[in-house]
C-alpha cells in the first residue's frame, strides 16, 4: 500500500470511529395546540418541534402546520364524520394559535351515502367572504322516494338536476358572501347550509343527505395578528354598529338578536 493514501489510517484513533448518538428528543420542545373560539374544545393536542438554535428558529418551524381534528373532538358530540383542518398560524409562549383551513367529510361517509336507485346532485363554488378569505365550498344532496311512493327508482331529470343545482350554488354563495370566516365556520359546525339547501329544493324534487361535502380556502388575507387574536375571543370583544340614525350601540362579539315568537 502506497504511503499516504489512507486518510483515516494516518490520523489518530481508531478505523471508522462511531459518531457519538444523541438522542433527537432531547433537543425538542412540546407545545400545546389551540384551536379558535368557536369551537367548544380549544385545546386539541400537542405538537413537537426542535429547540431554536441559531438561525433556526422554533416559531417558524411550527407555523403553517396544519392538524386534522373531528368534529367530534372538538366539540364534545357524536358527529364524527365531519372533519376540520387548522393551521397553525402564530405561537405565544407554549401555545401554537390555529385558524380554519378547511373542512371535509370522512371517506366511510361518503361512501355510505351513495347508493342506487337514487341521483346523486353535486355543486362547488368559489366565493369571497365579507374578510378576504377566497374559500372553494362543495355540496352534495341525493334524491329521495316521495312518501308511499311504489316505484324502487326516484331518479330525477336533467332539468330538475340543473335546478337543484343552482339553488345549491346560490345559497351558498348567500351563506359565505354576507359573513366572514368566523360565522361561516359556525355554519359549517351544524351544516346549516346544507339543511337550508334541502328545504329550498323540496319543491323541485325531494332530498335527503344534503351536506357541505367539503371547504378548502384557496387565498388568505394578509396575516393579522389582531384578527387571529379575535378569532381566539382575546381580541377586542364588542363590535359597534351605526344604526340609521348615527347613534353607537355596542353589541358584544357574536351577538345573535333574540328570537321572536310571531312575526
Amino acid at each position: 500500500m502506497a504511503v499516504g493514501k489512507n486518510k483515516r489510517l494516518t490520523k489518530g484513533g481508531k478505523k471508522g470511529a462511531k459518531k457519538k448518538i444523541v438522542d433527537p428528543f432531547s433537543k425538542k420542545d412540546w407545545y400545546d395546540v389551540k384551536a379558535p373560539s368557536m369551537f367548544a374544545v380549544r385545546q386539541i393536542g400537542k405538537t413537537l418541534v426542535t429547540r431554536t438554535q441559531g438561525t433556526k428558529i422554533a416559531s417558524d418551524g411550527l407555523k403553517g402546520r396544519v392538524f386534522e381534528c373531528a368534529l367530534a373532538d372538538l366539540q364534545n358530540d357524536e358527529i364524527s364524520f365531519r372533519k376540520f383542518k387548522l393551521m397553525a398560524e402564530d405561537v405565544q409562549g407554549r401555545n401554537v394559535l390555529t385558524n380554519f383551513h378547511g373542512m371535509n367529510l370522512t371517506t366511510d361517509k361518503l361512501r355510505s351515502m351513495v347508493k342506487k336507485w337514487q341521483t346523486l346532485i353535486e355543486a362547488n363554488v368559489d366565493v369571497k367572504t365579507t374578510d378576504g378569505y377566497l374559500l372553494r365550498v362543495f355540496c352534495i344532496g341525493f334524491t329521495k322516494k316521495r312518501q308511499n311512493q311504489i316505484k324502487k327508482t326516484c331518479y330525477a331529470q336533467s332539468t330538475q338536476v340543473r335546478a337543484i343545482r343552482k339553488k345549491m350554488v346560490e345559497i351558498m354563495m348567500r351563506e359565505v358572501s354576507s359573513n366572514d370566516l368566523k360565522d361561516v365556520v359556525t355554519k359549517l359546525i351544524p351544516d346549516s347550509i346544507g339543511k337550508d339547501i334541502e328545504k329550498a329544493c323540496q319543491g323541485i324534487f325531494p332530498l335527503h343527505d344534503v351536506l357541505i361535502r367539503k371547504v378548502k380556502v384557496l387565498k388568505k388575507p394578509k396575516f393579522d395578528v389582531g384578527r387571529l387574536m379575535e378569532m381566539h375571543g382575546e381580541g377586542s370583544g364588542t363590535k359597534t354598529v351605526v344604526t340609521e340614525t348615527g347613534e353607537k350601540v355596542e353589541r358584544p362579539e357574536g351577538y345573535e338578536p333574540p328570537v321572536m315568537d310571531t312575526v
